[in-house]
């Protein structure tokens, strides 16, 4: 069968508001007060989370896309469809009345992390009846994003995501899964992951959730040890190569045949299981299994002199690595198209607009674009950096 989309992108949607703000992040939590009025200036407002996220950017780069969320009729899931249907993405939109759509404010204050306040709406009721698996079974690859802000993804045991992907195996594409940071106190962030992702993972190819999601899911422990020692700075800074080879390894021994763990302005770490283990990818296998199995990969993150907001980076940082992907690229291709895009992404105020073309984003690659540092990578043992493709390798790389 003739795929009628490269990828199709289902799970969290909503509309996301963007306010700007003014100085640096020190100076607005100063102002930040009650009774206080804090100037702002014009907002973003766009679609938001992965199936918007992902969605269009995969779309932008020129991969023939699906998507399958969920809204409701009020204002804001209009404002959704209106703007799918500008794009030809609306299709298999799952619109139900009587319940609320999801949205979030994004408060992006210069200079440090940001802060979402979010309604979950009908993400909260989305589940495996909103999967259109014919749809799934006439694509190459099936990407779901964001289950822990799913409730009825995420409880029990986040049975209904474990059934989302077994049946998407069942129809033979190739499956894919984001995840998103919970509230650690929450009903998700109370659930236990480490049990759900066992169960879950094997029905994986590629598992592209961040480093700090995966310790917090894979283990706890060292993400709490990690965000205490951070206090207000940001997380990644106080990461160790070794917590995240270790739930990366988790990962892959739960059943996951390909884990990329993206970690923003420090870019991404990649592990791949075995040859042997490569099997079974379904629509859209790798295409040179030898350059996949057994790797152990450091991308760093292309740099960007003024980031205007880190919004939808990560979403975007996928749609980069599986527009590659699907286009056969190597792995070492897909993981610098996974940071071009997700580069991209930062220089713009809201999540999708600053995404180029497939043709712009290979430019700007092949035009030597400079690299951070990985600070992490370069105090490690045994880890080799190659002069030509800047990438780092492992002591695990079975191409070292």
């Amino acid at each position: 069968m003739t795929a009628v989309c490269d990828v199709i992108v289902a799970g969290h949607i909503c509309f996301d508001v963007i306010p700007r703000l003014f100085g640096s992040g020190e100076d607005f939590f100063r102002a930040f007060k009650p009774g206080k009025l804090v100037d702002i200036g014009e907002p973003a407002v766009s679609t938001g989370g992965p199936v918007s996220n992902t969605g269009i950017g995969l779309l932008k780069l020129g991969v023939r896309t699906g998507l399958m969320g969920k809204v409701g009729t009020d204002f804001f899931g209009k404002a959704i469809l209106d703007r799918l249907r500008e794009m030809g993405l609306e299709r298999s939109m799952t619109v139900v009345e009587g319940e609320h759509t999801s949205y979030t404010l994004a408060i992006t204050p210069p200079g440090t992390d940001r802060i979402f306040l979010h309604s979950r709406g009908t993400n909260n009721t989305f589940g495996c009846e909103d999967v259109n698996f014919d749809a799934v079974a006439a694509a190459r690859v099936f990407h779901f994003g964001y289950p822990p802000l799913m409730k009825r993804i995420y409880e029990h045991g986040a049975a209904e995501l474990t059934r989302i992907f077994r049946r998407a195996k069942e129809v033979g594409v190739t499956t894919s899964l984001d995840m998103a940071l919970p509230d650690p106190s929450s009903p998700a962030g109370r659930e236990d992951w480490d049990a759900a992702l066992r169960r879950t993972l094997p029905f994986v190819d590629l598992y592209l959730p961040s480093g700090e999601e995966t310790l917090f899911m894979l283990d706890r422990p060292t993400f709490t040890r990690r965000r205490a020692e951070a206090g207000h700075a940001d997380v990644l800074d106080t990461l160790h190569i070794e917590d995240l080879q270790t739930v990366a390894d988790r990962a892959l021994a739960y059943g996951a045949k390909v884990v990329v763990l993206k970690c923003g302005h420090l870019g991404m770490y990649l592990r791949t299981a075995p040859r042997a283990a490569l099997a079974g990818f379904g629509a859209c296998p790798p295409a040179d299994l030898g350059n996949w199995a057994g790797r152990e990969l450091w991308e760093p993150a292309f740099h960007v002199e003024d980031v205007a907001s880190a919004t939808g980076s990560g979403d975007s940082a996928i749609a980069g690595f599986l527009a590659a992907y699907v286009r056969g690229l190597s792995l070492e291709e897909c993981l610098k198209y996974g940071c071009a895009v997700g580069a991209f992404n930062v220089m713009a105020f809201d999540a999708v607009s600053g995404i180029r073309s497939w043709e712009e984003t290979t430019a700007a690659i092949r035009r030597g674009w400079p690299k951070n540092p990985v600070p992490l990578v370069e105090r490690a043992a045994g880890w080799r950096r190659d002069a030509t493709t800047v990438t780092w390798h492992g002591p695990r790389d079975g191409r070292a």
